[in-house]
């Protein structure tokens, strides 16, 4: 398989469990990798062939700006719901971070895979 990936989109949307942040927006970045067969689209040179990496994005940014969870690990897992769902991905590994979360680090996060790769 080939990979279609987005690198550090940044969603503006509310998350964390203290009372401070329910009344904030803070950012999240996603890193995202799809497993595809690009060799259809490369064919066509077609966006209907290809795995769209704008309307996944377009997606996602909508989904997550809406979202008011708690936890960064039930946000990335209903992200990788959406697109595996949605887009038809069926291997996909998703980082999501929390920059500035941790006093002295860049970010904290959450990486998972889900799916087969083939």
């Amino acid at each position: 398989m080939d990979i279609v990936y987005i690198r550090d989109l940044r969603v503006d949307t509310v998350i964390g469990i203290f009372d401070w942040e329910r009344r904030i927006r803070q950012t999240v970045s996603l890193d995202l990798e799809m497993a595809t067969d690009i060799h259809r689209a490369a064919s066509s040179d077609h966006i209907d062939d290809a795995l769209d990496y704008k309307a996944v994005g377009k997606r996602l940014i909508s989904f997550i700006q809406a979202s008011e969870y708690q936890l960064v690990e039930t946000l990335t897992e209903k992200v990788a719901e959406i697109v595996m769902e949605e887009f038809g991905v069926a291997w996909l590994r998703l980082r999501l971070s929390k920059p500035g979360a941790l006093r002295g680090s860049r970010d904290v996060g959450i990486v998972i895979e889900r799916g087969e790769r083939s």
